[in-house]
């Protein structure tokens, strides 16, 4: 089966890893994915509503012919680039699984070759997709992914090579099922107009339809006939139970829901306390009843009261917002002193403190060297660190460890940011973005705040940018013709500035960071088996307008990047040393440049052979590091030497290939090397008579060009002379 773009994308399957329940190869270019998908015959949990996937996308440096560089030379860990994918494939596979199937499935994508032309992303997708689709796993597929890209001069480019993707302003990946469903979308641009993005999300929904019909095309000739679904949540619909929690909590579940007092925590206490006194009181006529049972149907009707709710009234339940209204905003800068830069964001009740940290450029993050290949990019000057503790939604836990969802959200707000970074900035930039409270969006607020942290420390950011989630309320999703074919979206509201509740009970999650002026970031997924892209463009069109409002409210706080830097602002000058003077600043093994480290905190790098770097703390500390440096490289004491000229030196040291001298006070120790000792061959210096202490005749022949070393010969004056000059 072929597919044709610019390039030919090759599927097979059933030649590889046989005994897995679905696998393909696909290749694009000289780039080679193989896909399996095993999945449990029975269910192995008791959780209806959530599918117990799990993705692995292994990149292995032999598919680049490298070998690892760790200390083991294997391939063990997960790259961020590893992680990353994973979860974009998780996304664009996960919506169309059957509700309620709870087997345990894997799906492993390996990646045999890559030659870095093209980034295999898409091409796990589509092997992912064709290894299901020809599978007997229970799934409504295919879908189909593309990547898009637009160039400089605004043309769209569908699956660009990733040289095209680093000079272009767009590099998005769009999921899709078909009728043009939109299934998830993974986009960066460098402030792309609303127009151009969607004519470009536009292109690319077109160009993955043609890659549905040849999968389709393939299962029919070799796909497996599916498995008999075992839906766990059939197991757990009681009539009778529901009609019971119906008559009995309705009312009480509704007063909840449209209580403006509660808040997050008291609300889910409330809703907690009706689950509990009904199940005591049904438990007491029916001694039997299960309590696996009695949640289950009891949360499904608190569901759909809800999304009916905000259906019928066009108005936020919990805290009579209309559907494009913002929470309460406030912001903070400049909180903590010693830090460079600070901010506090707070919207409704998801609440982020961000740190902007400067560092040499030294300090830069090292890419891995097989994600290098792939993107182009072999370190990072500006990267954002993600934190969700478990304190900010009132729970306990491990802290410390970086799980894929932190990481994930970190990524999100960096694209996010990095298009309003000045690209020639000399310092390394960290932002760290800690969520002290969460209710929704906190990968949207870190965008917020890491603005505004940038701005506070003085980094010359082109314009202010804002992040906002968006989400779905649809009156299909939970219609009695959910596992039928009809996936159309009829009734449906689009909400901005999600809440917790509302992106949990609702069908979409999407996030959205842009500028004044075009989009930055876009990260869409959805519950539903797809979206159709009218809703994407409404979307859109609500969460631009709503950053808008958003930096509106930032800039009344901070409009643009402080122009006075504080004081504790990190300082980088570059130091030009002639190499006669360059030992004087080194000194032995390095030792002044680590004396003038001690004393200063100034990190002092070598650009070439005669510039180096100085990055201080701050000012004062470059200034006492500058005038160290003078003192070192002072000429004062030292003498005018004559080319040619003849002079008495004394011996400080004898080594195998020589004998290291003194010409003057003065001046560092010179080597004069054996073979300008004599005219003949010397094996040591000791064998002409040469002991330290002892004063000998040298000709000087000027400093070497390249490294500024004195130039001495004893070889030249065994022949008479007629002058010696001494300058001891």
């Amino acid at each position: 089966m072929r597919i044709i773009f610019f390039r030919i994308l090759n599927v097979n399957t059933g030649s590889l890893a046989r005994f897995a329940d679905g696998s393909a190869v696909v290749k694009f270019a000289n780039t080679s994915v193989l896909t399996t998908v095993v999945s449990k015959n029975n269910p192995t949990n008791n959780n209806a509503s959530f599918t117990p996937l799990t993705v692995d996308y292994r990149q292995k440096s032999a598919a680049a012919g490298r070998i690892p560089t760790n200390h083991l030379r294997r391939d063990y860990g997960y790259m961020d680039k590893e992680i990353l994918t994973s979860r974009i494939i998780d996304r664009s596979l996960r919506p169309l699984f059957p509700t309620g199937y709870s087997n345990e499935t894997q799906i492993v994508c390996n990646l045999l070759a890559v030659d870095g032309e093209y980034d295999p992303t898409t091409i796990c997708i589509n092997a992912a997709s064709a290894a299901l689709s020809c599978s007997d796993v229970p799934w409504n597929g295919p879908v189909g992914a593309v990547q898009v890209s637009i160039t400089s001069d605004d043309r769209i480019v569908i699956n660009p090579t990733t040289k095209q993707l680093s000079d272009g302003r767009l590099n998005m990946i769009v999921a899709c099922a078909s009728k043009d469903r939109v299934v998830m979308i993974d986009a960066s641009s460098d402030i792309v107009p609303s127009a151009l993005f969607l004519q470009a999300l536009t292109e690319g929904l077109h160009h993955t339809q043609s890659i549905i019909e040849g999968i389709n095309s393939l299962c029919s000739e070799v796909g497996k006939k599916r498995r008999v679904l075992n839906v766990t949540g059939d197991d757990h619909v009681d009539g009778a139970l529901v009609a019971e929690i119906e008559s009995l909590a309705s009312d009480d579940i509704k007063n909840v829901f449209t209580d403006y007092t509660h808040h997050k925590i008291s609300r889910d206490q409330a809703t907690d306390t009706i689950r509990k006194n009904l199940f005591n009181t049904l438990k007491a006529s029916k001694p039997g009843l299960d309590m696996a049972l009695f949640d289950y149907n009891f949360y499904k009707i608190a569901k759909r009261i809800f999304r009916d709710l905000i259906l019928v009234n066009r108005r936020r339940l919990c805290d009579g917002r209309g559907p494009d209204d913002l929470r309460d905003i406030t912001c903070k800068v400049n909180l903590y002193d010693p830090l460079h830069g600070s901010a506090l964001f707070q919207r409704g009740q998801t609440q982020v403190f961000c740190t902007t940290t400067f560092d040499s450029p030294q300090s830069a993050a090292r890419v891995d060297p097989i994600t290098a290949l792939i993107s182009g990019v072999k370190e990072k000057n500006f990267f954002l660190h993600y934190e969700f503790p478990s304190f900010a939604t009132n729970e306990t836990g491990k802290h410390g460890f970086v799980g894929r969802r932190e990481l994930g959200h970190g990524a999100l707000a960096e694209k996010g940011l990095r298009p309003v970074l000045p690209s020639t900035y000399p310092f390394t930039v960290r932002l760290t973005a800690e969520v002290f409270e969460s209710n929704g969006s906190s990968s949207m607020a870190s965008v917020c705040c890491g603005c505004l942290a940038l701005m506070d420390a003085g980094v010359p950011i082109s314009e202010s940018v804002s992040g906002v989630a968006m989400g779905l309320i649809s009156g299909r999703a939970h219609s009695d013709d959910e596992e039928g074919d009809n996936n159309d979206v009829t009734d449906h509201v689009i909400l901005t500035d999600l809440m917790g509740i509302e992106d949990y009970m609702g069908d979409m999650d999407f996030k959205l960071a842009s500028t004044k002026n075009g989009v930055t970031a876009l990260q869409m997924d959805t519950k539903l088996p797809g979206i159709p892209i009218g809703i994407i463009t409404l979307a859109i069109k609500k969460g631009i307008d709503a950053n808008q409002r958003i930096i509106n409210i930032m800039e009344q706080t901070i409009d643009k990047p402080r122009q006075q830097k504080k004081n504790n602002h990190p300082t980088i000058e570059t130091l030009v040393v002639a190499p006669n003077k360059r030992s004087k600043l080194l000194g032995v093994g390095g030792s002044n440049i680590k004396m003038i480290m001690a004393r200063t905190g100034v990190d002092i790098s070598s650009i070439d052979e005669t510039s180096y770097q100085l990055f201080a703390p701050n000012g004062q500390a470059l200034s006492e590091a500058k005038t160290i440096i003078e003192e070192l490289l002072s000429d004062e004491g030292e003498p005018v030497l004559e080319f040619g000229a003849i002079y008495k030196v004394k011996i400080i040291e004898l080594k195998e290939y020589g004998a290291m001298v003194q010409l003057h006070p003065s001046l560092p120790t010179v080597l004069i090397h054996n073979s300008q000792l004599d005219s003949k061959k010397v094996d040591h210096p000791s064998i002409l008579g040469l002991e330290v202490g002892k004063e000998i005749q040298v000709k000087y022949f000027g400093r070497d060009p390249v490294s500024g070393r004195i130039r001495l010969s004893r070889k030249v004056l065994l022949s008479p002379i007629t002058e010696i000059k001494k300058l001891m």
